[in-house]
């Protein structure tokens, strides 16, 4: 099993950053690989069990299930169905706690996942550089104050 772990300072309160990510389904309103993005079957983004359909603006379809929400922990996880990525079993947490000193917000963006070993490297790079990262450095720039 493969584990990526990713982290990040985001540049402002955690109420701010968790009402822009909170929605299942806006990962366009903030991530930038994103092109589009739709709740199968019209259920509520936030209940669990429902599943995100998206399209990356490169190319390619990825589904995923919403397995855990928590307003008063400001994470949630979930599991992808269906992806153009050499992987199963891929499990991922976004986590979110309050930084006192500046009003600021640490970031958690952590996976594991199964893969064959030559795709291993290339992998956690894509997911923690290309996905997580890249999300965190996004969130920093529409939060810039």
């Amino acid at each position: 099993m493969v584990k990526v772990f990713t982290s990040s300072v985001i540049n402002t309160n955690i109420d701010k950053v968790w009402m822009k990510i909170r929605d299942f389904n806006a990962l366009p309103n903030w991530h930038p690989a994103i092109a589009n993005s739709a709740i199968e079957n019209d259920e509520p983004s936030d209940k669990v069990g429902c599943i995100r359909n998206f399209n990356l603006k490169e190319g390619g379809n990825i589904r995923e299930r919403l397995l855990a929400l928590s307003d008063l922990d400001y994470f949630y996880s979930y599991l992808i169905l269906e992806s153009p990525m050499p992987l199963k079993n891929y499990i991922a947490t976004l986590q979110f706690k309050p930084i006192t000193d500046g009003n600021l917000t640490y970031a958690e963006w952590t996976a594991t996942f199964d893969c064959d070993r030559q795709e291993e490297e290339n992998l956690i790079k894509l997911v923690g550089d290309g996905v997580f990262q890249t999300g965190f450095n996004s969130l920093n720039q529409i939060f810039i104050e």
